[in-house]
């Protein structure tokens, strides 16, 4: 049980600090080792008891929890029988902790994560990770909108971990082999103590030394000077699908990060990107483009000369009682449709004309006359 400090000093728990102050001055004179009668270990009762009670911090964690000693408090029974919180609430500051270092805790974000910190490892082992996989990376590659209607090959060039070709990923000299690793003795983890504010706590982690593996090289590689890999460029060359869309990715297998000491490599993911292009705007796998056209071509039925996306020139026949704000639809002259088809095939989108008429600057007298007439048939 923890000392009653009050009781100590001989004053009641609500007492104000100029009572506890009097009543420590009136018994340090009395039982002071100098004085006649005088007591040490008394004393020494006294000054800890006014040293608690005259700190408004200490006095506050003590009055909480029965003691003033942030680390030594623990769980207790007691206080905390009936589950929930102390009466009050929990006084972190009184008991020397900042709230907000828990935004610091290595990432963690709630209290289960300090949980899981602070328990892992406790009456058994913890999962042991004994090597880390190549990181995953994504680079964008730009092509036109010819290119992603056709398809195409790209050379894509990055910068990125490699397998060290000296070692073949290793970490060690050729040769020289690997050996038990002394800081974790081979076991690929170690055992961390914490102290914390629920009490002292045992924690498994993985040894930073081997990395987890349990060994060590008896000579690190020269080139990786161990890790097994090395920066450099690379050069992929990735397939462009004939019909892809913008912002698509493509994932290409194990051309990601190289792993350490031979290790398993991270993925590589290519976003493509498609131009914007001058002539068409593109919705999925259909094309929209806008034509300009005269009220003759329009009286006269004429066929207007369209450009396609495949290079080519099409003649599109203005149908006979065509509304002029809706588009006239091309069919099977648009995108390919992403499925494994190839540009010229017949599983494509269509094409959409928009046309636009353009008035003449002058009108002839023969223009109107013949204007004219076309109203009086109306």
């Amino acid at each position: 049980m923890s000392k009653d400090y009050y009781q100590i000093l001989g004053v009641n728990k609500g007492a104000s600090d100029d009572e506890i102050k009097k009543a420590y001055r009136k018994l340090a004179h009395q039982y002071h080792p100098d004085k006649a009668g005088g007591n040490a270990a008394q004393f020494k009762e006294i000054n800890e008891a006014y040293q608690v009670l005259s700190d408004k911090t200490k006095r506050t964690q003590y009055d909480q929890f029965g003691t003033a000693d942030p680390m030594g408090g623990g769980f207790n029974a007691g206080q905390w029988a009936g589950g929930g919180v102390p009466p009050g609430g929990i006084n972190w500051e009184g008991m020397g902790f900042d709230p907000s270092q828990f935004a610091n805790m290595g990432g963690m974000s709630d209290i289960g994560d300090i949980f899981e910190t602070f328990f892992s490892g406790m009456g058994g082992q913890t999962k042991r990770k004994t090597y880390e996989r190549g990181a995953d990376l994504e680079v964008q590659q730009s092509v036109t909108l010819e290119e992603a209607f056709r398809g195409a090959q790209k050379k894509v060039k990055y910068r990125t971990f490699v397998r060290c070709a000296t070692c073949d990923g290793k970490g060690a000299e050729t040769g020289s082999g690997f050996e038990k690793c002394k800081t974790c003795d081979g076991r690929g983890e170690v055992r961390e103590e914490q102290r914390t504010f629920f009490g002292s706590f045992s924690q498994v982690k993985k040894c930073d030394t081997c990395r987890g593996t349990g060994e060590v090289p008896k000579k690190t590689c020269h080139a990786c000077k161990g890790s097994g890999r090395l920066q450099e460029d690379r050069t992929v060359a990735v397939d462009i699908l004939a019909g892809i869309e913008d912002n698509q990715l493509i994932k290409i297998k194990g051309m990601g990060e190289a792993g350490e000491r031979g290790t398993a490599a991270g993925d590589l993911y290519v976003r493509v990107r498609v131009a914007s292009h001058h002539a068409f705007e593109r919705q999925g796998a259909d094309l929209f483009t806008v034509r300009e056209v005269t009220p003759l071509d329009l009286l006269r039925i004429k066929k207007i000369e369209v450009p396609t996306i495949s290079g080519g020139k099409l003649l599109v026949e203005i149908p006979a009682g065509w509304n002029l704000r809706e588009p006239i639809r091309v069919k099977g002259e648009g995108m390919p449709h992403l499925s494994g088809h190839s540009a010229f095939s017949a599983n494509r989108g269509d094409l959409y004309v928009h046309c636009i008429v353009r008035m003449p600057k002058k009108v002839s007298a023969k223009l109107k006359q013949m204007l004219d007439e076309f109203k009086d048939e109306q």
